[in-house]
C-alpha cells in the first residue's frame, strides 16, 4: 500500500463506514449522509461520513504513539473528526463518552475545527486500532480525492445522531443491501465508489464478516479506468480486490 499521496495534486481524504447492530436482528446497519445539492463534490449523493485530511490531523497523529504510517494515522484522525463533526457520533475514541458529552464535543469541534482541543477538554484519546482499513480510491486527475476507507463497529443500536445542516440535508441508518435497493428505486443517489463499496459491504450481515474479509485483501489504490467493450464504454476497477461488481456502463455511472 502506498501511504503518501496516490497521485500529484490529489487531495487526501478519509471515510468511515460505521456499523451498528440492527434492532430487529437483521443485517447490520451503516451510517449514511445525504450531501447538500450545493456541494461541489457529490452534491445530493448519499455517502459515508468523512472529509479532507488537514494539517491539524497530521499534527495530532504525530503526537500519538501508534506505530502506523504517518499518512495512515492522520487519515484515521480525519475520519474520527469528520464523523463527530458531521453526525455527532464519537467513534474510535477512548474515554467516558455519552450522548451529552458527544454533543458538547461536537459543538466545540464545529466552533474550533480541530480535534485535539476537544480530546483535551473531555479527556478522550483516539483508538486508531479500532478502525479497520477497507479500501482506498483515487481517480488519476489533479484535485481528485485520495480517499482511504475504514470500518468501525458501534455494536449497539442505541445511538443518537444528528445532521450538521450545512454540508448535509439528511442522515440515516440502513443496511448495505437496502441502500442499494433505495438507489435502484431512485430514493437516493450514489456515486460510483459508493455503489461498488455498498455491493461489497452487502456480502456481510455483520461487522466481523466485513472486517475479516477486508484482511484478505491488502489495500491498494483503486483508480477506475475507462474500457471499451463491444462499442460500449465501461468504468472498471481491478478484479482482485474483493469487489463483486467491477464494471459499469459509463452511461449509467453517477460521479461526484
Amino acid at each position: 500500500m502506498t501511504f503518501g499521496p496516490a497521485f500529484p495534486g490529489a487531495v487526501p481524504a478519509a471515510t468511515i463506514v460505521v456499523f451498528r447492530k440492527s434492532a430487529t436482528g437483521g443485517p447490520a446497519q451503516l451510517l449514511m449522509l445525504e450531501r447538500a445539492g450545493s456541494m461541489r463534490f457529490a452534491g445530493g449523493a448519499a455517502v459515508f461520513p468523512g472529509g479532507r485530511v488537514d494539517q491539524a490531523d497530521h499534527a495530532l497523529a504525530a503526537s500519538l504513539d501508534h506505530g502506523l504510517d504517518p499518512h495512515d494515522a492522520a487519515s484515521r484522525i480525519a475520519g474520527i473528526r469528520e464523523t463527530l463533526e458531521e453526525a455527532g457520533l464519537a467513534v474510535a475514541l477512548k474515554g467516558a463518552i455519552d450522548a451529552e458529552s458527544a454533543a458538547r464535543g461536537r459543538e466545540m469541534l464545529l466552533a474550533g475545527g480541530e480535534l485535539a482541543p476537544v480530546l483535551d477538554a473531555f479527556g478522550w484519546s483516539p483508538d486508531l486500532d479500532a478502525l479497520e482499513p477497507w479500501a482506498r480510491w483515487c481517480p488519476e486527475w489533479k484535485g481528485a480525492f485520495d480517499t482511504r476507507f475504514y470500518l468501525a463497529d458501534l455494536g449497539t443500536g442505541a445511538v443518537d445522531v444528528a445532521v450538521d445542516d450545512t454540508e448535509h440535508t439528511h442522515l440515516f441508518w440502513t443496511s448495505a443491501a437496502e441502500a442499494l435497493a433505495m438507489a435502484d428505486r431512485g430514493e437516493i443517489s450514489v456515486i460510483f465508489p459508493t455503489q461498488r463499496n455498498l455491493e461489497r459491504l452487502a456480502l456481510f450481515g455483520e461487522f466481523a464478516g466485513a472486517r475479516d474479509y477486508a484482511r484478505q485483501f491488502p489495500v491498494r489504490t483503486i483508480s477506475p479506468l475507462r474500457v471499451e467493450i463491444d462499442g460500449t464504454t465501461y468504468l472498471t476497477i481491478p478484479e482482485d480486490l474483493g469487489y463483486p461488481v467491477t464494471s459499469e456502463a459509463l452511461s449509467t455511472v453517477k460521479r461526484g
